[in-house]
């Protein structure tokens, strides 16, 4: 999918491209057999990817740090659409004793889970560390899905197994895993405030949710476990996700408004690789304006996505020690 796919709207090999939205790309698909658990999903695209799941009929369950702001949202999606299944509780990515809170709270209702969407995040933010004094960006957008994913791992296996449908999980990137530091990933240092950047750090974490998809698909198909992993990049959407750079984003829109995507089409991506049939068995891909593409080289690199494994399960048990 090139710049003038991106910019005309025309459809690619799936049937869908860049002007596609969620409901769109969605329509027809019965999704009541199945719940989902999506981090972030009280605003922004995520706010939209919640309703039209829910309008499809999923179970969804919205992971949200601010409670109020999910409550409104679950409110919302119901007097949308009557009859939906939305439940909120509580997580923050930055903390990941709230990771496992969240998790235990979620085991504890002996639901099935049959697809999580790692969606929330954090964007360009000035230099600060953690809960678990840990560089925020990374924090938040990589190591709390990493943790959150493993710990509902065994719930999703068995749930594939029991009902025999297909499980999937979903890893928001973005186009920005292609802006980060030299060697992708700056292990050695990662809270270093010298050579901070808060673009790079961004572009940093987002080239983690990719390798983390690449490295979990491929654990899970050697397993042989019945669960797709995959990473998209929803667009270029203004959404409160840019409130650090609010000024800075608003004036590059101005310059770049053709390739910006409103809220439903940002959502399309997600919702396309989360229910669309005809991925089915479809696993370890990058997908853009709802078609497979090829991320960047770091991001294809296996050893490197075998190195930061290594490196988070090091940090979350650390962190659990403390």
């Amino acid at each position: 999918m090139g710049l003038f796919s991106l910019i005309t709207g025309l459809p690619g090999p799936s049937g869908f491209g860049s002007a596609s939205t969620a409901e769109e790309v969605t329509e027809g698909v019965d999704a009541s057999d199945l719940t989902i658990i999506i981090t972030g999903g009280a605003s922004g695209i995520g706010f939209e990817t919640a309703r039209v799941l829910a309008l499809r009929g999923a179970h969804v369950i919205i992971a949200a740090r601010n409670l109020d702001s999910a409550m409104l949202t679950k409110q919302s999606i119901i007097k949308d659409s009557a009859g939906s299944r939305v439940e909120v509780l509580k997580l923050d990515l930055c903390s990941l004793k709230s990771v496992r809170a969240f998790v235990d709270e979620f085991l504890a209702l002996h639901l099935p889970l049959n697809i999580l969407i790692n969606n929330a995040g954090v964007m360009f933010c000035p230099y600060q560390l953690s809960k678990d004094n840990i560089e925020l960006q990374f924090a938040t957008n990589h190591l709390g899905h990493f943790h959150l994913t493993n710990l509902l791992l065994d719930k999703m296996k068995r749930t594939a197994k029991e009902t025999g449908i297909e499980g999937r999980i979903v890893n928001l990137a973005s186009i920005a895993h292609r802006y980060t530091y030299k060697k992708g990933i700056r292990f050695d240092k990662l809270n270093d405030k010298s050579g901070y950047s808060d673009k790079k750090a961004y572009g940093q974490s987002k080239l983690a949710n990719i390798l983390h998809a690449n490295e979990l698909s491929r654990r899970l198909q050697e397993e042989g476990a019945n669960i797709t992993v995959n990473s998209v990049h929803p667009g270029v959407i203004m959404t409160n996700l840019m409130r650090h750079s609010a000024f800075l984003m608003s004036l590059l829109k101005v310059f770049s408004f053709f390739i910006w995507k409103n809220v439903p089409q940002g959502a399309a991506t997600t919702c396309f690789v989360t229910l669309h049939p005809s991925l089915k068995g479809v696993t370890g891909k990058y997908f853009f304006d709802c078609n497979e593409t090829h991320p960047s080289a770091l991001a294809r690199n296996g050893q490197l996505a075998k190195k930061l494994w290594d490196f988070s399960n090091k940090l979350v048990e650390t962190a659990e020690l403390s």
